[in-house]
């Protein structure tokens, strides 16, 4: 199994386990660490949408609070079959931790698969180096 297969075959996984009666738009994401472990975490909305997250930061947080701090690849999927572009937030969420030639796996059930460059889908990210 390739790794992009792995970590979408994990994100669908995720995905199930989704809690998004208000869009009904269920989301699942997996991220590779650079020591071979696999996180995944789906979107949890709540009735004050601003508490909600989204399923990419759900994994990061979740690979973080178990001391990843350099991530592979993320892929990330949802219920619709489209591809699921994460979000600008996690992009930026993500982006802090993934290397520089990280991977970002999408598929959709009519166009197939989509695999990128993590950076290539936020050109202009800003980095901590800005800050310091």
């Amino acid at each position: 199994m390739t790794e992009r297969e792995l970590l979408i075959n994990k994100a669908k996984e995720y995905m199930n386990n989704a809690y998004a009666p208000y869009s009904r738009f269920n989301v699942g994401a997996a991220i590779l660490t650079d020591d071979g472990r696999v996180f995944g975490g789906c979107n949890i909305e709540n009735s004050s949408y601003g508490a909600a997250i989204c399923a990419e930061r759900t994994a990061a947080v979740k690979a973080v609070s178990e001391g990843a701090r350099h991530f592979k690849a993320i892929a990330v999927v949802c219920s619709t079959g489209e591809y699921a572009y994460p979000c600008g937030i996690c992009r930026q969420f993500v982006g802090e931790f993934m290397d520089r030639d990280g991977m970002l796996y999408l598929e959709d059930k009519n166009e197939g698969e989509l695999s990128m460059p993590f950076f290539d889908s936020i050109p202009y990210f800003f980095t901590g180096d800005r800050i310091k």
